[in-house]
């Protein structure tokens, strides 16, 4: 620990002897001085400057800014939630404006046989929503700057990074202007994922563990390479021979005509896309071909590729930790000021300055202007009344903000007290998870049922169904949920019921299907032999009760997919390439129709839908080259409408999404669930007492592993604050 006589000076000071030169200008020291005309004005400046530097450390947030009185206000405005409510919806308005502007999205297939002519929006209509992003990112930049500086300014790669590519998107956009938007080529389009880049921490971090990867990603990269042309080689020489072999021809015709065909051919059979029709037409002349190519999907597939996510993994352990060590650094040193600040107010009331510690009541007042949630709020503020009058040293003072690493949960309503035994004993069976369980079940039976009539009533002509006993049935699984929500409202109570909101999902469908089932019963009378609902409009009313039944099994999903910044980035550039090349048939000597067009390529198969014509096409399309299945009828496809250098775009694409992204993803999934499963057995130690009303968050799961900042490195860091003068 420092020394106490140390921890007595004031955060904020000038060097000894007073003459304040070391001082940065501009920014007021909070020195001990109990009376004089600014004496109020600096403790107002010391307070305001502890508040923002705990909103810092809930924020887990760099405390190197500026922290005299005007940038403390605009500092705290800018992170506001208005504030930062409007940036994130400008980062979304400018990266929606790809599927209206020219080429718009707006039609209803992207079939090039059958789409109509999309509406295109006049020049100057998105061009003007996007000045006014652009006008918000520049705010946003030099609102930055400043509260760093610009010392700190220069040393920002990313602040850099972000004011440059604002530079090159008002001069792309001002050529726009000029060439009355028929500009060939807008290069701010795949430069605009960035601003979501720079705004997210884990984005960030998730690029700084791509590039710790990449070289060694790169040698296992070259061992492919080398693999692919080996194998290329050889096969071109094993498949063509000067005797006349049927099945040599066909497969060197089809697979191996010439050095890129084979290239592509064994890239293909890499992902496996193509196994095995690469195969056969050699193999079904000969069993002794499959040596060659099983050879090369072991190799290949099945050790270079694993080795790859292995080596992916391996850079990636421990980086969830880095990351985690270096938010708990960011912590303590936003705590750690804030502490130094309030003990110089402290001392500048007390007839001692050497007593070391903070006033409970100057934290208090402090912790009211934090803009924090009511529930850590009024914990810390309990564990502070605790204290009573005594000045909190600097250990008490940390200790107050573990609270902020539990999730405090709510307390639940207090359920109905019933006197009688009997609904006692309904209160525990209708309030248990069993009971849930037996409505998930329910609900999956529902599914079940109405699946298996659409199975057995596929081949049945509509005027001859029957749809009696599934009427019956989902009359039964109606009035089910309805004694479901009954009785939970029996047991919880209306206000415990309505506090879970998958049971506020569960009885709005309930109440849903009520009304349905209501109203089909008016229109069409209760279910008899040879009963069929007639359909009035689209559909009938029997059949929108079974569309809403089917909701029900939503209870089960948790998980909600998102759009990465690779997708876009391709998609932009995809669009810029290979825009209009696919025409439909009969348009173009390069489109054959259907009935003259080989088995299994892209005509045949009809994937006129797979295209870069516009933004939501071409997102659709870089999905379905992602899952690699058939991706070499695009290969093939692209290389006839586009050129042969069309392969290098998707085979990057594949590099990027299911080599790099998809690893990178596998490895976080496992490096999270290894170190969940490994720290499980120390839960109860880290939660103590309060495991009743609090859950573990990430960062005190993994307190255990994590190596707390020492007094020594704190005061370091904080001596050397490009806006602060520490006493040292």
């Amino acid at each position: 620990m420092a020394d106490p006589q140390e921890e007595s000076k004031p955060l904020l000071s000038r060097v000894r002897g007073g003459s304040g030169r070391d001082r940065p200008e501009g920014v007021p020291a909070c020195r001990s001085v109990q009376v004089g005309p600014g004496s109020t004005a600096r403790r107002d400046l010391c307070l305001d400057q502890a508040v923002v530097f705990i909103e810092d450390a809930i924020q887990y947030r760099s405390i190197n800014h500026r922290m005299d009185a005007s940038s403390l206000w605009l500092y705290r405005w800018y992170y506001s939630s208005l504030c930062q409510w409007i940036l994130s919806f400008t980062i979304f308005l400018i990266l929606f404006l790809a599927f209206i502007e020219t080429p718009s999205s707006l039609t209803s297939t992207a079939d090039v046989r059958y789409r109509p002519v999309p509406w295109e929006p006049p020049c100057g209509l998105t061009e003007g929503l996007e000045a006014l992003c652009l006008l918000v990112f520049a705010a946003d930049v030099s609102v930055k700057s400043y509260l760093v500086g610009w010392a700190q300014f220069r040393k920002n790669p990313w602040l850099l990074a972000y004011l440059m590519v604002l530079v090159v998107s008002l001069m792309d956009w001002i050529v726009s202007l000029s060439l009355v938007c028929h500009e060939p080529l807008r290069v701010r389009r795949p430069l605009r994922p960035f601003f979501l880049m720079q705004n997210s921490s884990m984005m960030k971090k998730t690029l700084k563990c791509i590039r710790r990867s990449l070289p060694e990603m790169a040698s296992v990269g070259l061992l492919l390479a080398i693999h692919l042309c080996l194998f290329t080689m050889f096969g071109m020489l094993l498949f063509t021979s000067e005797k006349q072999d049927a099945g040599q021809d066909k497969e060197r015709l089809t697979y191996f005509r010439n050095l890129p065909e084979a290239l592509t051919s064994l890239l293909v059979l890499l992902t496996t896309a193509n196994n095995p029709d690469v195969m056969i037409p050699a193999y079904s002349k000969n069993r002794a071909y499959a040596i060659f190519f099983i050879a090369f999907t072991l190799i290949g597939s099945l050790f270079l590729m694993n080795l790859l996510t292995a080596i992916i993994y391996n850079q990636f352990r421990g980086y969830l930790m880095k990351s985690l060590q270096t938010s708990l650094l960011r912590r303590r040193l936003g705590t750690r000021a804030a502490y130094k600040v309030l003990s110089s107010v402290t001392a500048a009331g007390e007839a001692h300055p050497e007593g070391v510690g903070v006033k409970p009541q100057d934290f208090l007042h402090v912790l009211q202007k934090v803009q924090l949630d009511g529930d850590h709020k009024q914990a810390i503020m309990e564990k502070v009344r605790s204290h009573g009058g005594d000045l909190l040293s600097a250990d008490e003072f940390q200790k107050l903000f573990d609270e902020f690493d539990k999730r405090v949960i709510k307390e639940p309503p207090l359920r109905p007290e019933y006197r009688s035994p009997f609904l006692r004993s309904a209160q525990f069976v209708f309030s248990h998870r069993y009971f849930d369980y037996l409505g998930n079940f329910m609900a999956l039976g529902n599914l079940v049922t109405i699946c298996v009539f659409l199975v057995l009533d596929a081949d049945v002509p509509p005027e001859d169904r029957d749809d009696f006993v599934l009427g019956i049935l989902n009359f039964v699984f109606i009035l089910y949920y309805l004694l479901e929500l009954l009785l939970k409202v029996l047991a919880l109570g209306l206000r415990g019921y309505l506090a879970h909101p998958s049971n506020v999902f569960d009885g709005l469908l309930t109440v849903v299907l009520l009304v349905l089932e209501i109203s089909t019963l008016a229109v069409y009378r209760f279910p008899h032999p040879g009963w069929k609902p007639e359909m009035l409009g689209l559909l009938s009313l029997w059949d929108m009760t079974r569309l809403v039944n089917m909701l029900l099994v939503f209870r089960f999903l948790r998980i909600i997919p998102s759009m990465k910044v690779v997708y876009y980035v391709f998609a932009i550039v995809g669009i810029s390439l290979f825009r209009g090349v696919v025409v439909a048939p009969g348009n173009s000597s390069l489109a054959p129709v259907n009935g003259s067009a080989p088995c299994g390529s892209f005509e045949q198969l009809e994937y006129w839908a797979n295209n870069f014509d516009d933004f939501a096409a071409a997102l659709v399309t870089l999905w379905n080259v992602m899952v690699v299945n058939n991706w070499q009828v695009f290969l093939d496809a692209f290389r006839r409408y586009a050129g042969p250098w069309s392969k290098v775009y998707f085979v990057l694409w594949w590099l990027v999404s299911s080599v790099i992204w998809v690893n990178l993803f596998l490895a976080l999934i496992l490096e999270n669930f290894l170190h969940k499963w490994d720290r499980r057995s120390h839960l109860q130690s880290l939660t103590g007492d309060s495991e009743a009303t609090s859950q573990m968050t990430v960062e005190l799961l993994f307190r255990d592993v994590l190596e707390e900042p020492t007094e020594e490195e704190l005061m370091e860091k904080l001596s050397h604050h490009p806006h602060l003068q520490l006493c040292r």
